[in-house]
Protein backbone atom coordinates (compact mmCIF):
# COMPACT_ATOMS: atom_id res chain seq x y z
CA UNK A 1 0.00 0.00 0.00
CA UNK A 2 1.44 3.51 -0.99
CA UNK A 3 0.21 6.54 0.45
CA UNK A 4 0.87 10.04 -1.60
CA UNK A 5 1.30 13.15 0.67
CA UNK A 6 -0.78 16.15 -0.34
CA UNK A 7 -0.37 16.86 -4.31
CA UNK A 8 0.32 20.84 -4.73
CA UNK A 9 -0.23 22.63 -8.29
CA UNK A 10 -0.15 21.08 -11.80
CA UNK A 11 3.50 20.19 -11.17
CA UNK A 12 2.99 17.92 -8.51
CA UNK A 13 0.16 16.37 -10.77
CA UNK A 14 2.56 16.20 -13.08
CA UNK A 15 5.13 13.99 -11.47
CA UNK A 16 2.61 12.03 -9.87
CA UNK A 17 1.54 11.02 -13.51
CA UNK A 18 5.13 11.11 -14.35
CA UNK A 19 6.64 7.88 -11.46
CA UNK A 20 3.67 6.17 -10.23
CA UNK A 21 2.95 4.20 -12.96
CA UNK A 22 6.41 2.69 -13.43
CA UNK A 23 6.70 2.69 -9.52
CA UNK A 24 3.60 0.31 -9.12
CA UNK A 25 5.33 -2.34 -10.96
CA UNK A 26 9.10 -1.50 -9.81
CA UNK A 27 7.73 -1.90 -5.72
CA UNK A 28 4.99 -4.17 -6.48
CA UNK A 29 2.29 -2.09 -5.34
CA UNK A 30 -1.41 -3.11 -5.19
CA UNK A 31 -3.40 -0.09 -3.56
CA UNK A 32 -2.90 3.74 -3.56
CA UNK A 33 -3.91 6.49 -1.46
CA UNK A 34 -3.56 10.17 -3.19
CA UNK A 35 -4.38 12.94 -0.93
CA UNK A 36 -5.57 15.40 -3.66
CA UNK A 37 -6.58 18.75 -1.80
CA UNK A 38 -3.83 20.92 -3.41
CA UNK A 39 -4.07 20.30 -7.11
CA UNK A 40 -5.72 22.81 -8.18
CA UNK A 41 -3.14 25.54 -7.99
CA UNK A 42 -1.99 24.81 -4.44
CA UNK A 43 -5.58 24.76 -3.29
CA UNK A 44 -8.51 22.73 -4.12
CA UNK A 45 -9.24 19.81 -7.19
CA UNK A 46 -11.33 19.82 -10.33
CA UNK A 47 -12.89 17.38 -12.03
CA UNK A 48 -10.02 16.50 -14.48
CA UNK A 49 -7.48 16.77 -11.60
CA UNK A 50 -9.69 13.79 -9.77
CA UNK A 51 -9.64 12.24 -13.50
CA UNK A 52 -6.12 12.59 -14.02
CA UNK A 53 -4.98 11.43 -10.42
CA UNK A 54 -7.07 8.07 -10.68
CA UNK A 55 -5.90 7.89 -14.72
CA UNK A 56 -2.14 7.23 -13.57
CA UNK A 57 -3.14 4.27 -11.11
CA UNK A 58 -4.58 6.04 -8.01
CA UNK A 59 -7.28 4.30 -6.24
CA UNK A 60 -8.87 6.12 -3.72
CA UNK A 61 -8.04 10.63 -3.39
CA UNK A 62 -8.25 11.70 0.04
CA UNK A 63 -9.23 15.41 1.20
CA UNK A 64 -8.71 17.95 3.66
CA UNK A 65 -9.28 21.75 4.62
CA UNK A 66 -9.26 22.87 1.00
CA UNK A 67 -11.93 20.25 0.26
CA UNK A 68 -14.68 22.98 -1.32
CA UNK A 69 -11.98 25.31 -2.60
CA UNK A 70 -13.18 24.86 -6.36
CA UNK A 71 -16.78 24.47 -7.08
CA UNK A 72 -16.45 21.44 -9.45
CA UNK A 73 -15.96 19.27 -6.65
CA UNK A 74 -19.76 18.97 -6.29
CA UNK A 75 -19.65 17.50 -9.90
CA UNK A 76 -17.87 14.27 -8.36
CA UNK A 77 -17.72 14.51 -4.44
CA UNK A 78 -19.83 11.55 -4.54
CA UNK A 79 -18.05 9.12 -7.07
CA UNK A 80 -16.77 5.92 -5.15
CA UNK A 81 -13.07 6.77 -5.07
CA UNK A 82 -12.93 10.30 -3.65
CA UNK A 83 -13.19 11.13 0.17
CA UNK A 84 -13.46 13.80 2.43
CA UNK A 85 -13.02 14.36 6.50
CA UNK A 86 -15.20 12.02 8.28
CA UNK A 87 -15.53 14.70 10.78
CA UNK A 88 -17.05 17.04 8.97
CA UNK A 89 -20.44 18.52 9.62
CA UNK A 90 -23.38 15.48 9.11
CA UNK A 91 -25.69 15.24 5.52
CA UNK A 92 -22.98 17.42 3.76
CA UNK A 93 -21.83 15.67 0.26
CA UNK A 94 -19.52 13.29 0.14
CA UNK A 95 -18.55 10.36 2.44
CA UNK A 96 -15.66 9.91 5.22
CA UNK A 97 -14.63 6.76 4.39
CA UNK A 98 -14.43 4.01 1.47
CA UNK A 99 -13.92 0.30 1.52
CA UNK A 100 -12.31 -1.27 -1.35
CA UNK A 101 -11.18 -4.63 -2.37
CA UNK A 102 -7.80 -5.10 -3.74
CA UNK A 103 -6.40 -8.78 -3.71
CA UNK A 104 -8.88 -10.75 -1.83
CA UNK A 105 -8.79 -8.36 0.74
CA UNK A 106 -11.27 -5.00 2.09
CA UNK A 107 -9.36 -1.76 2.16
CA UNK A 108 -11.07 1.10 4.46
CA UNK A 109 -9.68 4.26 3.97
CA UNK A 110 -10.62 6.66 6.65
CA UNK A 111 -9.81 10.50 6.05
CA UNK A 112 -10.24 13.19 9.11
CA UNK A 113 -9.30 16.79 10.01
CA UNK A 114 -8.22 18.33 12.99
CA UNK A 115 -9.15 20.85 15.25
CA UNK A 116 -5.91 22.31 16.48
CA UNK A 117 -5.16 25.75 14.46
CA UNK A 118 -7.12 24.76 11.28
CA UNK A 119 -10.04 27.06 10.47
CA UNK A 120 -12.46 24.32 9.93
CA UNK A 121 -15.34 23.95 12.03
CA UNK A 122 -15.33 19.82 12.32
CA UNK A 123 -16.46 17.57 15.25
CA UNK A 124 -14.27 15.65 17.35
CA UNK A 125 -11.81 13.50 14.99
CA UNK A 126 -11.36 11.68 18.07
CA UNK A 127 -14.77 10.58 18.73
CA UNK A 128 -15.48 10.34 15.15
CA UNK A 129 -12.75 8.01 14.39
CA UNK A 130 -13.28 5.52 17.17
CA UNK A 131 -17.07 5.32 16.03
CA UNK A 132 -16.52 4.43 12.09
CA UNK A 133 -13.29 2.01 13.48
CA UNK A 134 -16.19 0.13 15.29
CA UNK A 135 -18.35 0.32 12.28
CA UNK A 136 -15.22 -1.08 10.11
CA UNK A 137 -13.56 -3.87 11.73
CA UNK A 138 -15.98 -6.64 10.62
CA UNK A 139 -16.23 -5.12 7.02
CA UNK A 140 -12.99 -5.18 6.70
CA UNK A 141 -9.12 -7.06 7.10
CA UNK A 142 -7.20 -3.44 6.58
CA UNK A 143 -7.77 0.11 7.60
CA UNK A 144 -5.99 3.10 6.73
CA UNK A 145 -6.44 7.04 8.41
CA UNK A 146 -5.64 10.17 6.64
CA UNK A 147 -5.41 12.65 9.26
CA UNK A 148 -4.73 16.33 7.57
CA UNK A 149 -3.96 18.18 10.59
CA UNK A 150 -1.98 20.86 11.85
CA UNK A 151 -0.85 20.07 15.55
CA UNK A 152 1.95 17.56 15.56
CA UNK A 153 0.63 16.82 19.10
CA UNK A 154 -2.98 16.07 18.02
CA UNK A 155 -1.48 13.72 15.31
CA UNK A 156 0.26 11.76 17.75
CA UNK A 157 -2.74 11.62 20.15
CA UNK A 158 -4.86 10.28 17.33
CA UNK A 159 -1.82 7.68 16.75
CA UNK A 160 -1.65 6.11 20.39
CA UNK A 161 -5.58 6.22 20.62
CA UNK A 162 -6.14 4.30 17.34
CA UNK A 163 -3.01 1.86 18.14
CA UNK A 164 -4.00 -1.58 17.75
CA UNK A 165 -7.15 -0.54 16.27
CA UNK A 166 -6.44 0.21 12.85
CA UNK A 167 -3.35 -1.24 10.42
CA UNK A 168 -1.64 2.31 9.72
CA UNK A 169 -2.76 5.96 10.53
CA UNK A 170 -0.30 8.91 8.56
CA UNK A 171 -0.52 12.72 8.77
CA UNK A 172 -1.12 15.31 5.79
CA UNK A 173 -1.25 18.63 5.59
CA UNK A 174 2.18 20.37 6.52
CA UNK A 175 3.57 19.18 3.60
CA UNK A 176 6.82 18.52 5.53
CA UNK A 177 7.57 15.28 6.00
CA UNK A 178 8.77 14.38 9.40
CA UNK A 179 11.39 11.87 10.61
CA UNK A 180 9.34 9.84 13.22
CA UNK A 181 8.13 6.68 11.21
CA UNK A 182 7.41 3.73 13.39
CA UNK A 183 5.32 1.05 14.59
CA UNK A 184 3.44 2.13 17.58
CA UNK A 185 3.53 -0.43 20.69
CA UNK A 186 0.25 -2.61 19.65
CA UNK A 187 1.31 -2.47 16.08
CA UNK A 188 -0.12 0.27 14.52
CA UNK A 189 2.45 2.27 11.58
CA UNK A 190 2.88 5.21 11.86
CA UNK A 191 4.05 8.82 10.54
CA UNK A 192 3.46 12.30 12.02
CA UNK A 193 3.82 13.73 8.55
CA UNK A 194 4.25 11.91 4.82
CA UNK A 195 5.05 15.85 3.32
CA UNK A 196 4.40 17.05 -0.30
CA UNK A 197 4.40 16.15 -3.53
CA UNK A 198 5.36 19.87 -5.18
CA UNK A 199 8.02 21.54 -6.39
CA UNK A 200 11.53 21.23 -3.96
CA UNK A 201 12.37 24.81 -4.19
CA UNK A 202 9.61 26.01 -2.50
CA UNK A 203 7.63 27.22 0.47
CA UNK A 204 5.59 24.04 1.53
CA UNK A 205 4.52 24.13 -2.32
CA UNK A 206 4.22 27.73 -2.93
CA UNK A 207 6.54 30.42 -4.71
CA UNK A 208 9.57 31.09 -2.63
CA UNK A 209 9.43 35.16 -3.53
CA UNK A 210 6.11 35.38 -3.14
CA UNK A 211 6.14 33.31 0.66
CA UNK A 212 8.47 35.66 2.23
CA UNK A 213 6.84 38.76 0.92
CA UNK A 214 3.66 37.71 2.52
CA UNK A 215 5.64 37.05 5.59
CA UNK A 216 7.43 40.28 5.71
CA UNK A 217 4.89 42.40 4.62
CA UNK A 218 1.40 40.74 5.59
CA UNK A 219 -0.11 41.86 2.52
CA UNK A 220 -1.73 38.74 0.94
Amino acid sequence: ILAVGDIVGENGLRKLKEVLPNLKKTENIDFVIVNGENVAGGMGITERNYRDILSCGTDIVTMGNHTWAKKDIFKFIDDPQIIRPANYTKGIPGKGYAILSCKNKNIAVINLIGRVDVNVLSENPFKVASSLVEELKDKSDIIIVDFHAEATAEKIALGHYLDGKVTAIYGTHTHVQTADGKVLPNGTGYITDIGMTGPEQSVIGMEISASIKRLETTLP
